[in-house]
């Protein structure tokens, strides 16, 4: 240690050199990896002494045991073979920008805890809005997660309420509120529900159609429902890729029956508004620029490393209404002239995200980003022909962006056969180490999911993929 008790900076420069040597090394060959832990529960935690260390230990020790304790139980996000849920790949100038955040430490709650963190996470999601095509005049700030941009903007819309004062008063004997998203939405929708006080109950569930979209007559029926109970109807969630089967809902036929109703409309893009980024698929966001929020997820499908979701909203000052608190320690002489973005949300401190977006974005481009987000679809595409072309296998929903949801055909067996054997071949596939999918449920059969969004996927682990699931499904009779 030096005389500030910290590490030696000799020694921190000598290691440090070192682990960036090895993340430079994992990066560039992940594949050595299995992709899937095959851990049991509580192998990690047998590695680790029960109790902790009373001295200090040198840096190169601690390093030493990351292969032996951490990597076993890393199931590998930035694996090419991880096709389950939205994959998140960590490029290398998002990891830089994670370091350097982490050297400065910041606190970017005020402007003037840090200008740089304020001044730079607004130009660079301005940027991000010009890349995704979305108008003018709409104010951008960092969450940490798409389930955090959700509650913010749903808290928002429950600020809106005529004559309801939640924020100084709570909701209890005010107005019973409701609020709407389809079947198929995420289910943080539902979370921010139970966190707001309008509770699981009062987030209505509208039915899907045949496209698995929200039915907008249904959304109708639902809220002329619920106002003639006695509701107060206040908000709608439409969804641009919903997590099971990637569906968009129609949301300009959404937009305006929020706007003839007097409701908020939230868009949840967390995964499909990448997508945008690629001018000819911008249409996925048509209608969102009517909506009063919307969330995108850089850490989804622009190769941000975790965590970093982004709110929009044409409506900042009703988000600010909703959280400003500003007691005496946090007033300064700026106030009024630069916003403070722990106004716009849960939390008072804020990391500085935006250093890792702002390298993200700089190194790639518009079109170097563009031409990634072609290439997953362009693959997803590949992989949904295989799946039809191959009569062992159906498509259980439309793909309109990197993800293809299918399952093997077992008829011979009964209902409940069938939906275990996806299971068996899903988990015999996962098991390989070569590639991992997830699975959900379309219309109440078990479905898997192959999912193309990781940075370092080719064609090759695509095919090898569906080599490996081509062979499970003939070891079990599909």
């Amino acid at each position: 240690m030096d005389e500030t008790g910290d590490v030696d900076v000799e020694e921190f420069r000598r290691e440090g050199r070192r682990l960036v040597d090895w993340i430079a090394g994992y990066l560039a060959d992940p594949e050595r990896y299995p992709v899937l832990s095959p851990l049991r529960p509580g192998a990690v935690r047998e590695t680790i002494p029960a109790a902790p260390p009373a001295a200090g230990e040198a840096l190169a020790r601690i390093l030493d045991d990351v292969p032996g304790t951490v990597l076993p139980g890393v199931t590998h996000w930035n694996h090419p073979g991880f096709f389950a849920y939205f994959p998140s790949s960590a490029a290398a100038p998002g990891i830089l920008g994670e370091m350097l955040a982490a050297a400065l430490n910041v606190n970017g709650m005020l402007w003037k805890t840090s200008p740089a963190a304020t001044e730079m996470e607004m130009a660079v999601l301005d940027w991000l809005r010009q890349m995704l095509g979305l108008p003018e005049g709409l104010f951008g700030v960092i969450q940490d997660t798409a389930s955090a941009s959700t509650l913010v903007a749903l808290a928002a819309a429950r600020e809106m309420v005529p004559g309801l004062d939640v924020k100084r008063s709570g909701l209890v004997g005010q107005a019973r509120l409701r609020m709407y998203a389809s079947e198929e939405a995420h289910s943080s929708v539902e979370k921010a529900g139970i966190v707001l006080g309008i509770g699981q109950d009062g987030c209505r569930k509208v039915p899907a159609d045949a496209a698995f979209r929200l039915d907008v007559e249904a959304l109708g029926r639902a809220i002329a429902e619920d106002r003639a109970a006695g509701f107060t109807p206040f908000a709608v969630t439409a969804t641009v890729g919903t997590t099971s089967t990637t569906s968009i809902d129609p949301v300009p036929e959404i937009a305006a029956l929020c706007a003839r109703e007097g409701l908020w409309l939230h868009v949840d893009a967390a995964y499909g508004g990448s997508a945008a980024l690629d001018p000819g698929l911008r249409h996925v966001l048509a209608g969102a620029e009517r909506a009063d929020s919307l969330v995108v997820n850089p850490h989804k499908w622009m190769f941000v490393p975790l965590d970093l979701s982004v709110l929009f909203t044409r409506r900042p000052q009703v988000v600010r209404a909703a959280f400003s608190l500003l007691p005496d320690y946090l007033r300064t002489a700026e106030e009024g002239a630069v916003p403070n973005l722990m106004d716009y949300g849960v939390s008072l401190g804020r990391r500085f995200r935006a250093l890792k977006l702002w390298m993200v974005l700089r190194a790639f481009g518009h079109e170097g980003m563009a031409a990634r987000i072609r290439e997953h679809v362009r693959l997803a595409r590949l992989f949904g022909d295989w799946v039809e072309k191959d009569a062992r296998f159906e498509r259980m929903a439309p793909a309109p962006f990197s993800v293809v949801c299918f399952r093997g055909r077992f008829e011979r067996l009964p209902a409940a056969g069938q939906d275990d054997a996806n299971q068996r071949l899903m988990d015999a596939v996962n098991a390989t180490g070569e590639a991992y999918m997830s699975h959900t449920r379309v219309r109440g059969r078990l479905t898997l999911r192959l999912a193309v969004a990781n940075l370092r996927t080719r064609e090759r682990h695509v095919r090898r993929a569906w080599e490996l699931i081509q062979g499970e499904a003939t070891r079990l009779g599909a």
